[in-house]
């Protein structure tokens, strides 16, 4: 992890602190000692931090930044050059001048290049090359001709639009084998946002800690958002339930910057999978869809944008992955939106929250444990060393659901864990305010004795929790492991 000291030398120096992508940086430095120029292919979900990664690692080199225009109604190819014109003026001082075409903008660029390291940013490069057919083809000529010869450049390509660099950059024949480095970014992990939190200040319990991560997730942007001065439920309501509130109006502004004329269709299936996992053919018949490849196609382009995770389901007795998959909203912040913010944004206009408390909002305490829920799924490594095993030991791991039949229950399980050597774990996960009891014994015992467990098979019952348990709860002996996520 980023030296605490340097992080916290950062944060009095006025500057946004960075916490985490070591894994990242080491390769990116990596790479620019190699001698040779490097290009590299950055993706994430937008607010997740690749800008941010980029300007951390062009500190002590040239950084050369350039982004992309959002594509509103009426920007046009022309409009992004000018735009790059401009920002290369900008950074050398220099006269702004004109380019009708994006041969002769790389051009202008390679004549501030020198023998420095240098970083050279295309931000938005989705938003930047889009409008022109001959965008890509341009800036592989380029890259052959002109940066292979500056061993000291490191070129980075980043977007949130993650459908159109698979189809231009990474799965495009232009670019096979030119690419050095793909790094995708998820979000941070739990302990990461923690420290990032406590760099800002923070100093609020457990509950108000994990409160934040249920609305925001990892998402670095968002939790940069969190003032130290206030409590959680005074961030949320500032953020989600005022007017012009920052998150707000994100939901609208991530589907209509990355998906454009189609956020609708988007936003119907997040929708739909905001109401709970579900397969292929539940989600055609939701929304109506044939049995054709489009919906597949939308579903994978949310998938790659990291909204939407698919999960298989599996064969206990084999362990492997079956033929039906579930989707799931991975998403905290949109399936926050979806249930309480979109349903209540005339009363956000009004004003009419100012002194609501956000406990009293219908389902509250289930929703903040559905996405605690979430955030363990993908904070799974922490999981694992509570529970004293390995990865490598791991036959799979997902949410599971058994549909009912003739000679079996339905069940669904928060998360199981089938390990190779045919133990379960079977995990509930809660967060509660008031105290769990032994009652949630009674309703352990229903969920495993409706699993269809082949022969030979052990269960053992893991109940992941953030809130108070009861004496009787923690004196039963019944789970193997009774784990306080705090303490991770």
């Amino acid at each position: 992890m980023i030296c605490s000291k340097l992080l916290a030398s950062v944060k009095w120096a006025g500057m946004k602190p960075f916490v985490g992508r070591d894994n990242e940086l080491r390769r990116l430095e990596e790479l620019s000692k190699s001698g040779r120029a490097c290009l590299v292919v950055l993706k994430g979900r937008r607010r997740i931090g690749k800008s941010r990664l980029a300007e951390e690692f062009g500190k002590g080199k040239q950084l050369l930044s350039f982004s992309g225009l959002a594509p509103v109604k009426g920007v046009t190819a022309q409009d992004q050059r000018d735009a790059f014109m401009r920002q290369l003026a900008t950074l050398f001082n220099r006269p702004l001048s004109t380019c009708t075409d994006w041969s002769d903008a790389f051009a202008q660029l390679s004549k501030q290049l020198t023998g420095k390291p240098t970083v050279v940013l295309f931000d938005e490069i989705s938003w930047m090359g889009s409008k022109d057919p001959t965008f890509t083809s341009k800036l592989k000529v380029w890259w052959d001709l002109v940066l292979q010869n500056h061993p000291s450049v490191v070129l980075i390509l980043c977007g949130s639009i993650s459908t159109w660099i698979d189809q231009n950059i990474i799965n495009s024949t232009a670019f096979f084998g030119r690419v050095s480095l793909y790094l995708e970014l998820g979000e941070l992990s739990i302990p990461q946002c923690r420290e990032l939190l406590r760099l800002q200040d923070f100093r609020g319990s457990d509950l108000d800690f994990f409160k934040i991560l249920a609305i925001t997730g990892g998402v670095p942007w968002y939790l940069e958002q969190i003032q130290a001065h206030q409590t959680a439920d005074e961030n949320i309501k500032r953020l989600c339930f005022e007017k012009n509130g920052l998150l707000v109006h994100e939901f609208d502004r991530i589907f209509n910057d990355l998906f454009s004329s189609r956020g609708e269709v988007y936003k119907k299936i997040i929708q739909a999978l905001s109401q709970g996992m579900k397969e292929l053919s539940a989600l055609q018949k939701t929304l109506a869809y044939s049995r054709s490849g489009t919906l597949t196609g939308y579903l994978k382009a949310l998938e790659i944008c990291g909204f939407v995770s698919k999960h298989p389901n599996w064969s206990l007795k084999t362990g492997k992955p079956g033929k039906s998959t579930l989707y799931r909203l991975s998403d905290n912040y949109l399936r926050f939106y979806i249930h309480y913010i979109e349903p209540n944004l005339a009363k956000i206009e009004q004003g009419s929250f100012a002194e609501v408390p956000l406990s009293s909002l219908p389902g509250w305490e289930p929703m903040l444990g559905f996405q605690f829920e979430n955030l363990l799924l993908k904070n799974r490594p922490l999981v694992y060393r509570a529970l004293g095993i390995h990865s490598q030991d791991i036959a799979i791991d997902n949410p599971y659901s058994q549909k009912a039949s003739g000679r079996k229950k339905g069940c669904q399980i928060d998360y199981l864990i089938q390990m190779h050597s045919n133990t379960l774990f079977v995990c509930e996960v809660k967060m509660r305010r008031r105290e769990l009891g032994s009652e949630l014994i009674d309703a352990m015992k229903a969920k495993i004795a409706a699993l269809a467990l082949p022969k030979g098979f052990g269960v053992s019952p893991v109940l992941l929790h953030l809130g108070p348990v009861s004496d009787a709860l923690l004196s039963s002996r019944y789970f193997f492991r009774i784990v306080d996520i705090a303490d991770l």
